[in-house]
C-alpha cells in the first residue's frame, strides 16, 4: 500500500510559497502521490489551481482528492480544466471526485444541493465524452487531448448504491474519505462485488484518504483544524472526526496496518498543519510503520 501526502491548500492562512514547498519538499521526500481538497465557502485554494501549480515542480503523482464536481455546472470545463494539468503534469493526473454535502458551496454557485446526484451523473459523462474526443461544437473536440488515453483515472467517492453505481460505470476505482479501516472494509468489499458482477476487467483501485498532525501538540492542532473544517456536521460529528486524527507513530502504525490488511491500495494523508516540519515527521513515521512490519 502506497501512503501519499495532502498538501496544505485547505488549511487557513497557508500562503503560497508555503504550498509550493510543500510540494516540492514532499516529493523529494519519496511521497509517491500529493493530494489537494475541495471547498468553496472556506479560506482555501481552488484544487485545480494548486494541482496546475504542482505539476510544475513536483515529480509525484497528483491526486485531485476529493473534487467536488456537481457545484462547478459544467462537466465540459472540468474536463478541459483537468485535462489540461494531465498534460502540464505528463500524465500523472488521478481524479478523485464526490457530490459532497455541504451547503453553502452549493447555494454560493448557484448550484441546486437536490440535485447534485443527477448532475453529478451528467458532468461525469460530459468528462468522459471530452476526454474520449468526441465532438462538441463547430471546431469538434474539446482539448487538450488528456496525456493519458481516455483521460486521467477517476475514484468516485461516497458509500451509497448511487456511489457504488457510479464508481462500475465512470470509475477506476474507489476513494473513502475518511472513518477508519473497517468502515473502509465494508463499502470497498461492495465495491469489489459490484465491479465482479459488471464487464469492468481487472480490479477497481481502492483508496482512502485520512488527517495527520504529528508535530508538537499535535492533538490540539489536528483538533482546532478539524473541528472547524468539519463544523458544517454539528459539533459531535466534526469532534468524531478530529479524534480519528493521526497525531503519533504508533496509532499511525496501526492505521496503516488496518487499511492494508483491508485491502486499500493507497492512504493519502491530509495536514492538520502547513508546518513543512510534518512532511519529514509523517515519512520517517511512515518508513517506521514500514520497517515494523
Amino acid at each position: 500500500m502506497e501512503i501519499g501526502i495532502g498538501l496544505p491548500a485547505a488549511v487557513p492562512g497557508t500562503d503560497g510559497a508555503t504550498i509550493v514547498e510543500w510540494a516540492e519538499s514532499a516529493s523529494d521526500a519519496g511521497f509517491p502521490s500529493l493530494g489537494v481538497l475541495d471547498r468553496i465557502v472556506y479560506d482555501s485554494y481552488d484544487p485545480i489551481a494548486v494541482l496546475g501549480a504542482a505539476a510544475a515542480i513536483a515529480d509525484a503523482r497528483l491526486i485531485g482528492a476529493v473534487l467536488l464536481v456537481p457545484f462547478r455546472g459544467s462537466g465540459a470545463v472540468i474536463a478541459k480544466q483537468l485535462a489540461s494539468v494531465d498534460r502540464l503534469s505528463l500524465g500523472r493526473l488521478t481524479v478523485a471526485v464526490v457530490v459532497g454535502d455541504r451547503e453553502d458551496d452549493y447555494a454560493v454557485s448557484g448550484a441546486d444541493f437536490e440535485r447534485r446526484g443527477p448532475d453529478h451523473d451528467r458532468m461525469l459523462e460530459e468528462m468522459h465524452l471530452a476526454w474520449r474526443g468526441e465532438a462538441m461544437g463547430v471546431t469538434g473536440s474539446i482539448g487538450p487531448t488528456p496525456a493519458q488515453h481516455g483521460g486521467p483515472p477517476v475514484l468516485v467517492g461516497g458509500y451509497g448504491p448511487a456511489a457504488i453505481r457510479r464508481v462500475v460505470r465512470y470509475g477506476a476505482g474507489w476513494i473513502s474519505g475518511g472513518g477508519g479501516p473497517e468502515a473502509f472494509r465494508r463499502t470497498a468489499d461492495r465495491v469489489r462485488a459490484a465491479w465482479a458482477e459488471s464487464d469492468r476487467e481487472g480490479d477497481p483501485y481502492l483508496a482512502a484518504m485520512g488527517h495527520f498532525a504529528l508535530g508538537e501538540h499535535g492533538r490540539a492542532v489536528a483538533r482546532r483544524y478539524l473541528t472547524d473544517y468539519y463544523g458544517f456536521l454539528g459539533g459531535d460529528a466534526a469532534e468524531s472526526i478530529a479524534a480519528r486524527a493521526l497525531t503519533d507513530t504508533e496509532t499511525l502504525r496501526r492505521e496503516i496496518d488496518g487499511y492494508e490488511a483491508a485491502g486499500c491500495d493507497e492512504l493519502v494523508l491530509f495536514p492538520c498543519s502547513a508546518d513543512p516540519d510534518e512532511i519529514d515527521l509523517l515519512a520517517q513515521a511512515a518508513l517506521a510503520a514500514e520497517s515494523a512490519r
